[in-house]
């Protein structure tokens, strides 16, 4: 009997940019060349929810179809990845008995992309995102964020659905069918009634990111800008799924936490999604919006004016 942790892979995939023309606050995103070039990256990266894609054929393995109904992956995203480069999935087998594990991608040569928790509830017990955010230390002043607050909540209930040839806005250029053309892991889950256990298509994981964020500006939070922002943390966890294609949900939204390194401002939006009537939740996102201090015009000087 031995306590070597084994892990299981997927193949390397090389995921697809779908962002170039995203447009908020007036002025193109992090992932278009020109911007992303102007900040000091290379090129324009793949947003991180891309890389979620490879894990469920990895946890369908180690949980089952409930992985859908009940599971969780709490991420932290490391390094970006651009339009070319290989990345590859693993997850450490859990022990006999165990509902959580470690999974993790990397790029071909090894470089990390995103460590994380994934577990099956209802029990999570403490995810990666958990563990951070007990570790945050206070901000000092924020400028980006000045008006923000914890515990602020969006203004209204946002009305969500995802139909398959539905386009997602400025936000998301792009319908779940364009998705499902050019997505890491495809299954017929995703698209066929009679395919899926659930006896309806179901959202892929890396799509519940973008029913969970498509309206988020309804939720007026009052973030300064024009400022590009990114992707630095994410969970997406399932409480009573999985989501459906077609279905019409309802969104909350709450200010969890605020944060800042040497180079951002972030906000932590924990986002719950209920069925239609608004009584029953079925699943939960949490998402540190990061804001690029150096992309905010008269960041420093407005820094100083509240110091």
């Amino acid at each position: 009997m031995f306590s070597t942790p084994i892990s299981i892979s997927g193949p390397l995939r090389a995921p697809q940019q779908m962002l170039a023309d995203q447009e908020y606050d007036g002025h193109v995103s992090i992932h278009d060349d020109s911007m992303a070039e102007q900040l000091g990256f290379k090129a324009w990266p793949i947003e991180g929810p891309t890389h979620f894609s490879m894990f469920p054929p990895l946890l369908h393995d180690l949980f089952g179809p409930a992985f859908f109904e009940r599971g969780c992956i709490s991420a932290h995203y490391q390094n970006m990845v651009v339009e070319g480069e290989q990345v590859r999935a693993f997850a450490e087998r859990p022990a006999a008995g165990q509902t959580s594990t470690r999974i993790w991608a990397e790029k071909a040569d090894g470089t990390p992309v995103l460590e994380a928790s994934a577990s099956l509830g209802p029990d999570h017990g403490q995810t990666l995102l958990e563990a951070r955010l007990a570790a945050l230390r206070p901000p000092g002043p924020l400028v980006i964020l000045e008006d923000l607050q914890v515990g602020m909540r969006g203004v209204a209930d946002e009305h969500v659905r995802m139909d398959p040839d539905q386009m997602m806005g400025k936000l998301y250029p792009f319908s779940l069918n364009q998705k499902l053309a050019r997505i890491t892991e495809n299954s017929p889950w995703y698209s066929e009634a009679s395919a899926s256990p659930w006896g309806r298509p179901i959202i892929p994981w890396e799509m519940i990111s973008v029913l969970a964020e498509y309206s988020s500006g309804l939720a007026r939070f009052p973030v300064k800008g024009p400022a590009v922002g990114l992707f630095a943390d994410q969970e997406i966890r399932m409480l009573d799924g999985p989501l459906f294609v077609g279905e019409d949900y309802i969104v909350r939204r709450e200010i969890a936490a605020l944060s800042e390194s040497r180079r951002t401002e972030s906000y932590w939006v924990r986002t719950r999604i209920y069925d239609k009537t608004g009584e029953r939740q079925v699943a939960e996102m949490l998402l540190n919006h990061a804001s690029l201090k150096q992309s905010y015009e008269g960041y420093e000087a407005r820094l100083a004016e509240i110091s």
